[in-house]
């Protein structure tokens, strides 16, 4: 079953996340992930205006999701994103397919 990794983004410093922005792609791929959505164009439909940057991930399973979260490719990606963005992540998983 899917599991997603959903994240909420307030970017503070551009270039350097850019540069976070550059390496994540291939770490999610290595983990069999890959981006639902990335900071598209966003609209709030009911509560609180939402303004920061959503980040969507699907990863095959929830295992795979938090290998890679936990990983040493993402962890030093991670890094390069400190000072640039304040970020909450979370992983929930998916729904069976019918």
């Amino acid at each position: 079953m899917a599991a997603y990794i959903i994240g909420r983004v307030q970017v503070t410093d551009w270039p350097r996340y850019s540069e976070y922005m550059k390496l994540t792609p291939g770490i999610i791929a290595q983990y069999g992930g890959r981006f639902i959505a990335r900071g598209g164009e966003s609209m709030t439909l009911e509560g609180p205006e939402e303004t920061d940057r959503v980040v969507i991930l699907e990863f095959p399973t929830f295992e795979a999701a938090k290998q890679f979260f936990h990983s040493e490719e993402y962890q030093q990606a991670k890094a390069v994103r400190e000072g640039a963005a304040l970020a909450q992540f979370f992983a929930i998983d998916g729904v069976p397919v019918a």
